[in-house]
C-alpha cells in the first residue's frame, strides 16, 4: 500500500469522528426524524417520540417553559463550540460521508449477528427467543431514528464522559475508570428501557442485551466518534424493525 493511500485512511480515520463532520452526517437522520414528529404527530408527539427525546424534553420543560423545542438547536451548538473549541479542520469530503455510512451498516449488522449469538445461548439454556416480535410503521421507523439520535445523545455523548470523569475524581486510573463508565453507562441504558409509561416490560434476556449493546455503543463512541455510533444504533433499529415485520406482518 502506498504511503499516500495510508495517509488517506488515516486522514478518513481521524475525520469521520470530528464534530462538524458527525454534524453534517446526521443531519438528515435529525431532519427526517423531526420533521417526521409534526407530520405525523397530529397533536400527540410524545406518543411518537424517543424515550430519551421525551426525557430530555420533559427536563427541559422543568427548567424553562417551551425550552425543549430547542433541543435540536442545542445539540447542533454543542456539536459547533466542540468543533471550534477542539480546532478540528472544517474540511469534509463525500468520500468521509460514504466511508461513514458503509461503517454505519456494518456494525449494525455486527450487533444483530451479537443478539443472534446470544439468542442461541439464551436457547441452549431453553429460554425464548431472541427478539419478540413487533410491527414496523412509519411512526415507528421515525421513533427508530430518534433513539439513534437522542439515546447516543444522552448515554454517550453525555454520560459516558461525565461517568468517566466521576470515577477519575475517584482516583481510579484511566483503564478502571473508562472501564467502569461503560459498565455503569451501558447499565443505565438498558434499565431507562423499563422505566415510564411507555416502558418496556422486564425481562433477563432484554436487559442482558441492551447493557451488552451499551458496551458496544460506548466502544464504538470511543474508537469511531458520534456520527458513526448514532448512524450504526439508528440503522440497527429500523433493520432489526423491518426483519421482524416481514416475518411477522
Amino acid at each position: 500500500m502506498s504511503k499516500r493511500r495510508i495517509n488517506k485512511n488515516l486522514e478518513y480515520w481521524e475525520c469521520a469522528k470530528q464534530p462538524f463532520v458527525c454534524l453534517i452526517f446526521l443531519t438528515p437522520l435529525l431532519l427526517f426524524y423531526e420533521v417526521g414528529i409534526l407530520f405525523y404527530g397530529n397533536g400527540s408527539e410524545s406518543v411518537i417520540r424517543n424515550g430519551a427525546d421525551h426525557w430530555i424534553r420533559t427536563y427541559l420543560e422543568q427548567i424553562s417553559q417551551g425550552s425543549s423545542v430547542y433541543l435540536p438547536a442545542f445539540i447542533v451548538t454543542g456539536l459547533v463550540i466542540w468543533q471550534v473549541a477542539g480546532k478540528f479542520s472544517w474540511k469534509i469530503t463525500p468520500d468521509t460521508l460514504l466511508g461513514m455510512f458503509a461503517e454505519s451498516l456494518l456494525f449494525a449488522f455486527m450487533l444483530i449477528l451479537l443478539a443472534q449469538l446470544q439468542g442461541y445461548a439464551f436457547q441452549q439454556l431453553q429460554t425464548h427467543g431472541i427478539i419478540a416480535s413487533i410491527g414496523t410503521s412509519t411512526t415507528q421507523i421515525i421513533s427508530f431514528l430518534g433513539a439513534g439520535i437522542y439515546e447516543e445523545f444522552l448515554f454517550r455523548l453525555l454520560l459516558l464522559p461525565l461517568c468517566y470523569g466521576v470515577f477519575r475524581l475517584a482516583r481510579l486510573n484511566h483503564f478502571w475508570a473508562a472501564a467502569l463508565a461503560i459498565i455503569s453507562s451501558s447499565c443505565t441504558f438498558s434499565i431507562a428501557h423499563y422505566v415510564g409509561v411507555t416502558s418496556d416490560n422486564f425481562e433477563v434476556f432484554s436487559f442482558l442485551f441492551r447493557t451488552l449493546a451499551g458496551c458496544f455503543f460506548s466502544l464504538l463512541f470511543v474508537l469511531r466518534g458520534f456520527g458513526i455510533t448514532v448512524g450504526c444504533h439508528a440503522t440497527y433499529d429500523v433493520i432489526v424493525g423491518v426483519m421482524m415485520y416481514t416475518q411477522n406482518p
